[in-house]
């Protein structure tokens, strides 16, 4: 069985300086949204001040995504976003960020599954 997806939208975010927490559990960096926009066909918005995206990297070189945010849709709607993953740091890889490297989806090992919560009667998915 196949399912038929189609691209909802896409992020452009700012962050405030990010915040580098040693922790028991490993290093957490804390990337608080100073100011972004969505842009897509079906969906277009901006990302409300203060969201961001709590990592953990633990000793395992795993990092842990754990974004919350709230994006305000052009038609004033308010969008509950939360994202959870892993990306693999491992074999240079954290190196490479820490030094500023640019990298593609294709340099590393990533899974993120976002969820979109609203309280509006639209729909901004579709299922094929």
């Amino acid at each position: 069985m196949s399912i038929d997806v189609r691209h909802l939208c896409d992020f452009a975010i700012d962050f405030d300086p990010v915040q580098y927490i040693p922790t028991a559990a490993g290093m957490r960096a804390n990337y608080v949204i100073k100011e972004g926009v969505v842009t897509g066909e079906r969906f277009n918005g901006e990302f409300i001040r203060g969201g961001g995206d709590w990592i953990l990297v633990g000793s395992d070189q795993v990092a842990r995504l754990d974004v919350r945010a709230t994006i305000r849709a052009d038609d004033g709607e308010l969008v509950f976003v939360t994202v959870t993953g892993r990306v693999d740091l491992r074999d240079g890889i954290a190196e490479r960020l820490l030094a500023g490297e640019r990298l593609a989806s294709t340099d590393f090992y990533a899974r993120s599954s976002p969820l979109f919560e609203t309280g509006s009667d639209y729909e901004i998915y579709e299922v094929v």
